[in-house]
């Protein structure tokens, strides 16, 4: 899997993609991130790759030339790269569309910075996507989210691979309740399931408590969630509890 990461700021991605389980992976060369200076792809002396809004209004406006110029530099050299353009105005990021970014060999993430980039950027990207209803200085803690998300789905990414399918949203619910020594802490006790050495009590505890909370917190997710007749058994357990 290689990124190539467009930016106004490239020395923003030097800690985080040196650390944890991101910079292991691209040490062993499973993930490729290619951070791109877009003033690299600006025209004249000064590399300048903003200016003032068309129309007037505060603050300043990625141009279009370097940012398509870096795009085409990118697609010369990696033909078939998927080209995001991370917006508020996107598709939202879920764990459903990070698998299906993770079948993509290549991708180009633009970052946005200022007051926004040229609107006719939009023509020479395949799509947008945003990581939420918030504002951000700019594209670039975006296009983390989006580099760890999809990274860790590549194979090998991950030590234990039977992990990733236990963690929140994947099958549309919340990731069931960790605890580790000590035993007791302060009054507070680790499930008596969990100490049982049952593994099929473990498993139905936790099948229990990731359908509690995230019929608690995210009931939306439960909606869409893909249940069979003991997970509707567990949930009016769970009703007649409460």
């Amino acid at each position: 899997m290689r990124f190539h990461v467009l930016t106004l700021f490239p020395e923003f991605f030097s800690s985080p993609l040196a650390a944890s389980l991101l910079g292991k992976a691209i040490t062993r060369g499973l993930v490729e991130a290619r951070v791109r200076d877009i003033r690299d792809f600006a025209a004249g002396k000064h590399r300048v790759a903003d200016d003032a809004p068309y129309g007037g209004g505060s603050g300043m406006v990625m141009k279009v030339e370097p940012v398509v110029a870096a795009l085409e530099a990118v697609a010369a050299e990696d033909p078939g790269v998927r080209r995001l353009l991370l917006s508020p105005r996107g598709e939202r990021l879920t764990q459903a569309k990070a698998r299906a970014l993770a079948g993509a060999s290549a991708i180009a993430l633009v970052c946005g910075h200022y007051e926004g980039i040229d609107e006719r950027v939009r023509d020479h990207v395949d799509e947008e996507l945003s990581v939420g209803d918030y504002v951000l200085a700019g594209g670039e803690t975006a296009a983390l989210v989006v580099l760890e998300a999809v990274s860790r789905l590549v194979p090998g990414f991950v030590g234990n691979e039977r992990s990733i399918d236990d963690e929140s949203f994947e099958k549309s619910l919340l990731e069931f309740p960790q605890y580790t020594r000590p035993e007791s802490f302060r009054g507070a006790r680790v499930p008596a399931a969990l100490l049982s050495g049952d593994h099929a009590a473990i498993a139905r505890w936790r099948r229990r408590e990731s359908l509690r909370l995230t019929r608690d917190r995210r009931p939306d997710l439960l909606a869409a969630a893909s249940l069979d007749d003991d997970d509707r058994r567990l949930l009016d357990d769970l009703e007649r509890e409460r």
